[in-house]
């Protein structure tokens, strides 16, 4: 009897574990179905960017993910007015697709949507049997109109080299507004003038520009991304500009390619003839592009008033746009163009800023030296070069006549003078424009009292 009983108990314990077994089985079978074939988690949908407007063409960048039996079908689509229209659609037969980036181009025109309210629908479903799917509806405005400009100002006569200002309006807000001189682009800030909201744009001409080849245009973008662009008449008039030979010594090198030698270990390695031609190319493209850099951002008002200052009491030493080649030993060893005037007068003489504005760098630039540069407003700048003492600091408010300096032999410099430079839009233009009380009247301030008795359209 007690061995039956055994035996039975042993069978009961038995069939327990088994069941046990059997139900951890059925769990885990359960568990791994439900994982795997019938999950439920949904894909996921991302934009690269916030879209709240379509312009005249648009390309959306779009990444569907699913981590778990991945993706089955993707559908995108854009309706207005109660039609739909497919924007993309693609289907995945063979599980395993567990990300997918694309992106689509959006052109009303082509689709015939108008101005105003459209939705995006952006949908993913996956390979698990509840074929979850995931959408993101998006609420856009479609502005297929181009922005429209208006001409304010006349008179656009302009010299290579020099400066121009032109005024006019735009139909809409824009984001990006200004002139086009070739490949360079000039900001253009918005002002007021009579009680009319306008923009003014302040732009160089190149000195090696052509009266046939000036291509000067006024460009603006909406928020869409929708462009315009509109060619300013202008009389480009034909200049010469003054061919100089400047003879470099031993004594010039001796006392100058220490400075740059110091400043840049790479220069210590050649001799001194061929460190001043890196300095003479290299690095003067270097600072120049310094320079752009710093007079990027400008204040949106003006802050002169008036001609610009030229130095007391200084005889000009070299002229703006002067076409220079050094000479070594009766050979020619490099060549330049002086983007400035030189001005020289007693030793460690006074230099006043040329009008009122904000200074926006006072230290050392390559070749400039220890220099100032001061922002006029509406990215028109002044530079003072080859200083030796700054009396200035970075974000300091100037008046007209304000000492800032005084000037001195730092950087490349032969002597004792002052390197003065006007630059508009970043780019240097001839100083004797702005310092002309006649020019301003007839190129700045006459063109701002006809636009403040323009009529408004």
């Amino acid at each position: 009897m007690e061995i039956t009983h055994k035996k039975k108990h042993s069978i009961n314990k038995f069939t327990q574990y088994l069941i046990i077994l059997l139900g951890m089985l059925l769990v885990g079978g359960c568990f791994w179905f439900f994982s795997t074939y019938y999950e439920g988690e949904k894909p996921v949908l991302k934009l690269s960017e916030t879209i709240d407007i379509i312009g005249r063409e648009k390309i959306i960048d779009i990444t569907a993910t699913d981590k778990k039996r991945g993706l089955r079908e993707i559908l995108v689509t854009i309706s207005q007015d109660g039609k739909e229209h497919v924007l993309y659609s693609e289907d995945y037969p063979v599980k395993g697709i567990k990300e997918e980036t694309f992106s689509i181009e959006v052109n009303p025109k082509n689709l015939k949507l108008r101005d105003g309210e459209a939705r995006i629908s952006i949908s993913a479903v996956d390979h698990s049997l509840r074929k979850n799917s995931a959408t993101l509806n998006i609420k856009v405005i479609i502005d297929i109109t181009l922005p429209r400009i208006y001409l304010l100002s006349s008179a656009h006569n302009i010299n290579p080299g020099g400066s121009c200002v032109t005024i006019y309006n735009v139909s809409e807000e824009v984001v990006k507004s200004g002139v086009n001189v070739g490949d360079d682009f000039s900001t253009a800030y918005p002002i007021t003038i009579g009680g009319k909201p306008c923009y003014i744009a302040y732009f160089a001409l190149p000195v090696d520009t052509k009266r046939e080849s000036a291509r000067i245009g006024i460009v603006v973008s909406d928020r869409a991304g929708n462009e315009s662009l509109t060619t300013i008449p202008c009389y480009v008039r034909n200049k010469k500009f003054r061919a100089d030979t400047i003879k470099i010594t031993d004594s010039f090198l001796e006392r100058k390619m220490p400075e740059f030698q110091r400043q840049n270990a790479d220069l210590r390695e050649m001799t001194l003839l061929k460190a001043f031609q890196h300095v003479n190319k290299q690095t003067r493209e270097d600072n120049f592009d310094t320079i752009q850099s710093i007079c990027k951002k400008s204040e949106e008002k003006q802050l002169w008033q008036g001609p610009f200052l030229r130095m007391k009491n200084a005889a000009t030493t070299a002229g703006f746009g002067d076409r220079r080649t050094y000479y070594y030993k009766g050979n020619a060893v490099s060549k330049s163009i002086h983007m400035g005037i030189d001005l020289a007068s007693v030793k460690n003489a006074p230099i006043e800023a040329s009008n009122s504005g904000k200074v926006v760098f006072a230290g050392y630039i390559g070749i400039y030296g220890d220099t100032v540069i001061i922002d006029h407003g509406l990215g028109l700048f002044s530079l003072y070069a080859h200083l030796g003492m700054i009396k200035v600091k970075e974000g300091q408010t100037v008046a007209k006549g304000e000492l800032i300096g005084h000037s001195d032999t730092s950087g490349l410099a032969g002597g004792d003078h002052l390197h003065f430079s006007i630059l508009v839009g970043g780019r240097f233009v001839d100083p004797r424009e702005w310092w002309d009380p006649h020019w301003i009247k007839d190129n700045v301030e006459g063109k701002l009292a006809a636009v403040s008795n323009y009529k408004t359209r």
